[in-house]
């Protein structure tokens, strides 16, 4: 058994660099830039009305979000937390749809006069399975609503149309890839959201693309001490392909990321395993680093199997892939002066930690319309995401804050959106300029044999 006390070196190690991290935080919210954006937008009176609404809401909005971080569900499974959104939102007259788009804990509502542009507000709600909302996804979710519901007094002065989308298992089954192919998207010219997080508030979070991988290998059993020789071995395939991987690191790119676990490797030692199985993630920077690092890793899966004598099995994408998120700086500065106006200092992604560069379903509908997803600190740099420390972190008086301040200035941003033409005009063109909307189907594809 290793732990911190058998291995002190690396866990003082490990703290360091955690400390450097909230050093390096500091220090750029120290000299964060004053944002500005040249755009009216909706106008102090309308931004007025959007904090009393939040504040009106606040006991509301805050008990939604314990009441979810109490009772966790994962993705695809979040019913009782659709429930209580939808709830919520009907005792507010609002009409909401549930079960939408296919997905049967999908959520939606509308509201606004119409016959403008449509902005969306996107909810995450779903948990970690042994862990909870150890990302913080109850707070998503909370903040959303409250901006939705503080949009709503104020739409027939914006115009257009404010949309409040529930977005099941962003954790395990890129939801909002599937609401996207299912047409929940079509009509919605911006997306808002935030997300809880360790550090500093971030106006960018470098997010990586993620795809992920399930290699499986079949061989010939055998009794392993009296005919090994009539068996070839799938766990040495796996081995050798894990063993491949590990190598690999080295020489990528710095952003990229391979991580996997072996996920079947016999069954008795004195059988030779007619089968085993591993499961792999892929992260990188950028759509064509990801598609070359899959075809690097595919063929260190082929190269095992002929190693070995094995028959490979490569599934590639259970779940749709993870586009990198194309941030939309335009509307995201807007963003930055009204969280500003609440006291916080946010600084740009430039200044993110490592252990900021996961991955999230937000980037495939950010090059789709223009979206932003900036994240809001309930914790020190200290406290990773997905542990059960950070879900402990994400009930407190700072998660409580994260959920007012996030409805706030996401209501903020998206009624400058539906007012201002010009601020529309400024985020389209950088959007077209960034490469416009992608078929993000077409994007990755599972590599072929070499």
């Amino acid at each position: 058994m290793t732990d911190a006390a058998t291995h002190p070196a690396a866990s003082a190690a490990g703290r360091a660099h955690l400390e450097r991290l909230a050093r390096r935080a500091a220090a750029a919210a120290a000299t964060a830039p004053a944002w500005s954006s040249p755009y009216e937008g909706a106008g102090p009176e309308v931004h007025a009305r959007i904090d009393t609404e939040v504040e009106d809401l606040g006991a509301e909005l805050l008990g939604l979000g314990r009441a979810l971080h109490a009772d966790p569900e994962p993705g695809f499974e979040e019913h009782r937390a659709v429930t209580r959104v939808a709830e919520l939102l009907r005792a507010h007259g609002i009409a909401v749809a549930t079960g939408t788009h296919g997905l049967p804990t999908a959520l939606r509502a509308s509201a606004g006069p119409g016959g403008g542009p449509t902005v969306a507000v996107l909810a995450e709600y779903d948990a970690l399975p042994g862990i909870g909302h150890g990302c913080g996804h109850h707070i998503i979710c909370a903040a959303a609503v409250g901006a939705f519901l503080a949009l709503v007094p104020v739409l027939e002065r914006t115009g257009g149309t404010a949309v409040l989308l529930g977005t099941p298992a962003e954790e395990n089954g890129t939801g909002k890839e599937l609401l996207a192919r299912a047409g929940a998207f079509e009509g919605v010219d911006a997306a808002v959201m935030i997300h809880p997080s360790s550090g500093p508030d971030l106006l960018d979070a470098p997010f990586l693309g993620l795809r992920e991988v399930v290699v499986e290998y079949t061989g010939l059993a055998a009794h392993a001490s009296a005919a090994p020789f009539m068996g070839r071995n799938a766990l040495d395939a796996v081995v050798a392909a894990y063993q491949g991987v590990a190598a690999l690191r080295q020489h990528i790119l710095p952003d990229d990321r391979v991580h996997g676990v072996i996920t079947d490797g016999g069954a008795r030692p004195n059988v030779v395993p007619e089968r085993a199985a591993a499961h792999f993630y892929l992260r990188a920077a950028t759509v064509e680093s990801l598609a070359e690092l899959s075809e690097r890793a595919q063929r260190i899966f082929e190269g095992a199997a002929a190693m070995t004598g094995t028959t490979l099995t490569a599934r590639w994408d259970d779940c749709p892939p993870c586009v990198p998120v194309r941030h939309n700086d335009t509307l995201a500065a807007r963003f930055a002066q009204h969280l500003t106006d609440r006291g916080r200092t946010v600084v740009p992604g430039s200044a993110a930690p490592d252990s900021a560069r996961g991955s999230t379903d937000l980037g495939n509908i950010s090059v789709r319309i223009p979206s932003i997803h900036p994240m809001l600190s309930i914790a020190s740099a200290e406290t990773a995401l997905h542990t059960a420390d950070f879900a402990a972190r994400a009930k407190g008086a700072e998660a409580d804050r994260a959920v007012l301040d996030g409805a706030s200035a996401l209501a903020r941003t998206a009624a400058d959106y539906l007012t201002d033409p010009a601020l529309r005009a400024a985020v389209d063109r950088e959007f077209e300029e960034a490469g416009g909307a992608l078929d993000v189907p077409k994007l990755l594809s599972a590599p072929g044999p070499a």
